[in-house]
């Protein structure tokens, strides 16, 4: 039997890692629940006719002949890859729920596939693209967040690891955002502790985020609201020794000489 043609997943992965696709999510003129109506086909030309509608723009439908081919073939190894390009078709179409649920079903038969990568990858792109601004809930970041760090962990040889990093920091810079917007909300409202909680988060788990200089600095200002001025020098140490030349270090400095005046940041 003919092999699955690698070329098409290839140029598949390859328009994902470009971040934009010029392919349509509309079913298009002559589109319609006939395409994917069941007719019994040979693998050839089901996958083909799927292939097909992908290229010219039907992401939706191309999923539905994708899978298909795995329910009509579910023995043969273009079901394999099937599975694989449904859960690409379906990203394409901004179907993420369904993408997530192909790639994920792929990995759990196929774990050692050497196409796995490339399911994780499309996973966490999923998720990615769901991603809302810090104003809102962030429980798709952190799952964003999970996942890109599993594909790093499992594969960090992979062509996908690079962009996975790149997008991890993103991410990370974006929830620790999300936690100083919290942090300084609660500061407004003069609930100290819950303030502190957050600024301790960014410090702890986003270090290397933009926002941690801003966090050692909420922290130096916190404590010393709350009386507690040695614990307040010390975040401004700490700001002092990694950020000499920070903002943030320049206006920790000046607020624990105006409130702690026989203290030193430095």
């Amino acid at each position: 039997m003919q092999t699955v043609p690698r070329a098409s997943f290839k140029l598949a992965a390859a328009a994902v890692l470009g971040a934009s696709l010029a392919l349509s999510a509309c079913a298009g003129r002559g589109g319609g629940p006939r395409d994917t109506a069941y007719v019994a086909r040979d693998v050839e030309t089901l996958y083909s006719a799927a292939k097909d509608r992908l290229d010219r723009g039907q992401p939706k439908i191309a999923a539905a002949l994708f899978d298909e081919v795995e329910r009509q073939h579910p023995y043969s190894p273009w079901a394999r890859r099937a599975q694989l390009m449904s859960a690409f078709s379906y990203y394409v179409a901004r179907d993420y729920d369904k993408s997530v649920s192909s790639a994920q079903r792929f990995l759990s038969i196929h774990p050692g596939n050497k196409d796995a990568p490339y399911a994780y990858y499309l996973i966490a792109l999923s998720y990615y693209e769901q991603i809302s601004d810090v104003t809102r809930d962030q429980k798709v970041t952190e799952q964003t967040r999970t996942a890109l760090q599993e594909l790093i962990r499992r594969y960090p040889a992979s062509e996908y690891a690079g962009d996975a990093k790149l997008k991890l920091d993103l991410v990370e810079d974006h929830l620790a955002g999300k936690e100083m917007e919290i942090g300084r909300y609660y500061e407004r409202v003069g609930n100290w502790l819950a303030a502190q909680i957050r600024f301790q988060n960014v410090v702890d788990n986003f270090q290397t985020t933009n926002h941690a200089p801003e966090a050692l600095y909420r922290l130096t200002e916190t404590n010393l609201a709350l009386g507690v001025p040695s614990e307040a020098m010390k975040y401004a140490a700490v700001l002092g020794a990694n950020y000499p030349g920070n903002e943030w270090y320049q206006k920790a400095y000046e607020l624990v000489q105006k409130k702690a005046p026989g203290a030193s940041a430095s």
